[in-house]
């Protein structure tokens, strides 16, 4: 069935100003409360989505110029009801004043998860964790494998991860009577709403344990500190993830479990600076080694190398070592460099002889 027009369903023209779509948008969702249309709920609900996605759109400027030139292939691509949270629609209610329009929208368009029969779908992924890991600068560069001892949420192996006492079972949650939610009114300016809310007894599973697990408490997991392996890449740097697939916590009911983040920290390197793929340090020469050229041996993180000082060095002139930094992450897209800078060293005391060789050169370059 073709969609109607935007501007049709909120009975505007094509002109009209932000205000008047608003205003009209606010008399047509007023129209269409559920108290108004006890007879006609399912026709209200779905007339309600259709003004609350036209609104979203003619409400926003930008959708609203896609809307005018392409028709719905604009910014309809993409835009379903069930993928928006309708956040301008919501908040055009409340810029008025109108408490409990959030109700509104849980009476027309529950769909968390709930069962024909109003209970909620128990089974559910564990959550994620995520984890810290320092490593040291050489570790980064390397990659390394390394076992860590992770405190996570496991399924309870006393009751099986079922909440109960072995030999006991589950009743009907005398709270809702078996239904997972109950209802309750909320006066507005507009009227009485009918919310809807999961049981809180339950949580929405419609039944109660009647003897919880002594070992989990009816949680149906345990914590336990878990020793996990990692394998962490060449070339990570600080605030790298790594993701784990699986070893976060234990699932609900059946589900899968979550995943375990491994978030690395590189502690600082006392001689090494890190920026990017390359890696800083600096080497320490005599004014001869400057002056007339020297090769003197410095440190990296792949072990010594040999360095070749020109004659005439000056002061923070940088050397590259190529390929002797970091690794990148992706392999195969080579390493960064080992810059060296050097500094000259000046003697903070010289001997007779030292004094009397200098004091000649500084003669020598006075003539």
């Amino acid at each position: 069935m073709a969609k109607k027009d935007y501007y049709e369903a909120l009975d505007v023209a094509r002109d009209a100003s932000e205000t008047e779509i608003k205003k009209a948008y606010r008399q047509k969702a007023k129209e269409l409360h559920p108290d108004r249309n006890p007879d006609n709920r399912k026709q209200a609900e779905e007339q309600f989505k259709r003004i609350a996605e036209a609104y979203e759109v003619l409400s926003d400027p930008q959708k609203r110029a896609q809307y005018d030139r392409y028709g719905h292939a604009g910014p309809d691509q993409g835009f379903t009801f069930g993928n928006s949270d309708f956040s301008r629609a919501r908040e055009a209610y409340r810029e008025f004043g109108f408490g409990g329009f959030d109700d509104l929208f849980d009476v027309f368009f529950r769909q968390g998860g709930m069962r024909a029969s109003g209970r909620q779908q128990r089974s559910r992924q564990g959550e994620n964790i995520e984890y810290k890991l320092r490593i040291a600068l050489e570790d980064a560069a390397h990659g390394t494998k390394m076992t860590v001892t992770v405190p996570r949420l496991i399924a309870c192996d006393v009751c099986d991860a079922s909440g109960m006492e072995p030999g006991s079972s589950k009743r009907a949650c005398a709270t809702c009577g078996g239904h997972g939610q109950i209802e309750y009114r909320q006066q507005s300016l507009l009227g009485s709403f009918v919310n809807v809310r999961a049981c809180p007894e339950c949580h929405g599973a419609g039944e109660v344990i009647e003897q919880p697990c002594n070992r989990c408490h009816g949680n149906a997991r345990v914590k336990e500190k878990s020793k996990i392996s990692i394998t962490v890449p060449a070339g990570v740097d600080n605030g790298s993830r790594l993701r784990l697939r699986g070893q976060g916590n234990a699932g609900i009911e059946g589900g899968p479990s979550g995943d375990l983040f491994i978030v690395i920290e590189v502690i600082p390197h006392p001689a090494f600076q890190r920026e990017g793929r390359d890696v800083h340090a600096n080497a320490v020469i005599s004014y001869p080694q400057a002056a007339l050229g020297a090769k003197i041996q410095v440190d990296t993180l792949w072990g010594e190398e040999a360095l070749t000082i020109p004659s005439g060095t000056q002061p923070g002139t940088p050397f590259r070592l190529k390929g002797k930094g970091i690794e990148n992450i992706h392999r195969g897209r080579g390493k960064g460099d080992h810059v060296v800078h050097v500094t000259i060293d000046v003697p903070a005391k010289l001997s007779s002889k030292q004094r009397r060789s200098l004091e000649a050169y500084a003669e020598l370059l006075d003539t």
